[in-house]
């Protein structure tokens, strides 16, 4: 059988190599392809001088050659590393073009509200005027779907400049993607860290976003492999932590600000939201019960010196609301509603501060006039 350079590098499109994003063709990973006869020499270089990742990627082109071109070909990897210079380097990703700002939602601890506030905040932002998309990349505990009321939709496949991507789903004027449209309501993903975060990048990089002001990542509590894995992919603009004033929950909520002010990661911490800050209850509507604490999470931003963006009460109308797949904040001239516009207003307002330490051409600009936002280069 004659081999086809040509034929040889839609092979390697399929290949993708851990923290590149985009296939080891695009990214620029292969280098030389020459062909002997039956024999194939592939030369490669990496941007990391990790054994696992030059292992895997010598077997996967391997594999990718017998697959798709010839099961008997002779195939030699040659693989160069050249890793930045840099002791401490920045762990950044590639950008999407048509996003402007990514914006991560973390906790350290699960159960305070992140998700909530999270589908809240997508939504404010969208009753703004902002183009949004949100990705929840809580692949063990997905919510979004139930959030949004779409648990029974399915992204359609539609093509992209002659590639197939994955066409969010949209409600309230948010586009979503979650792991949890692809997994049946009873089945629990019992998934390794490098499989989950292979669907991660699939849908991050295999999905058709379009124009976005602000993607919205939902990230799972803790500090983990997921989390490392969506900010080599990603280059995140700011992170929102979410936290309940209660220590429990705030010495956690401290390890998540930390986690992004390490030197090797460096995201701009754009503030803390505290939720379930206090219940009112119906019948007595000028009280404030503090039944977590009061106010530890305003006092731990104080601490850290990063903003407070400010507090949602303990409401069941909020817990409601995201049982039945319609966010609170879209009851306009309600409480919730208001609190909600507080802290998107400042985390807009944050994000401005942030893109303000960018170039012009680079950074998003963005204001905000008396109840209506725009977006502007």
């Amino acid at each position: 059988m004659k081999l086809d350079k040509k034929d040889i590098l839609k092979a390697l499109e399929t290949v993708t190599v851990s923290g590149e994003g985009q296939n080891m063709v695009e990214s620029g990973v292969v280098k030389n392809v020459n062909i002997f006869g039956d024999e194939v020499e592939v030369d490669l270089t990496l941007k990391t001088p990790a054994m696992h990742i030059k292992k895997r990627a010598e077997v996967d082109v391997m594999k990718a050659i017998h697959e798709h071109v010839y099961n008997k070909a002779k195939v030699k990897v040659n693989i160069k590393v050249d890793a930045p210079q840099n002791k401490n380097p920045e762990i950044k990703g590639k950008a999407i073009p048509g996003i402007k700002n990514i914006v991560a939602v973390a906790s350290g601890k699960g159960g305070v509200g992140k998700s909530t506030v999270t589908a809240n905040l997508a939504v404010t932002l969208s009753n703004m005027g902002f183009k949004v998309g949100l990705l929840d990349a809580d692949i063990y505990g997905p919510s979004a779907t139930i959030m949004f009321d779409v648990e029974r939709e399915k992204p359609l496949s539609v093509t992209v400049d002659g590639k197939s991507k994955m066409k969010p789903v949209e409600n309230y004027g948010v586009k979503l993607l979650s792991i949890g449209f692809f997994t049946k309501p009873n089945q629990a993903v019992i998934w390794r860290g490098p499989m989950a975060a292979k669907a991660l990048n699939q849908m991050i990089f295999d999905a058709d976003w379009g124009e976005l002001d602000f993607l919205l990542i939902d990230l799972p509590p803790g500090t983990g492999d997921i989390h490392l894995s969506i900010m080599q992919s990603l280059p995140i603009t700011g992170s929102v932590i979410v936290s309940t004033p209660q220590n429990v929950a705030l010495a956690d909520a401290k390890k998540g600000v930390a986690m992004f002010q390490q030197e090797s990661i460096n995201v701009p911490v754009l503030g803390i939201v505290e939720n379930m800050a206090y219940f009112t209850p119906a019948e007595l509507p000028e009280n404030k019960y503090y039944i977590f604490g009061e106010k530890g999470a305003k006092n731990l931003a104080d601490d850290l010196q990063v903003p407070f963006l400010g507090e949602l009460p303990l409401e069941q109308s909020i817990r409601e609301a995201g049982d039945i797949g319609r966010p609170a904040a879209l009851q306009k001239g309600t409480a919730i509603a208001s609190a909600m516009e507080e802290i998107t207003k400042n985390v807009v307002q944050e994000t401005v501060r942030r893109n303000d330490n960018i170039p012009p051409t680079e950074a998003i600009k963005i204001t905000t006039m008396a109840g209506c936002s725009a977006v502007k280069k």
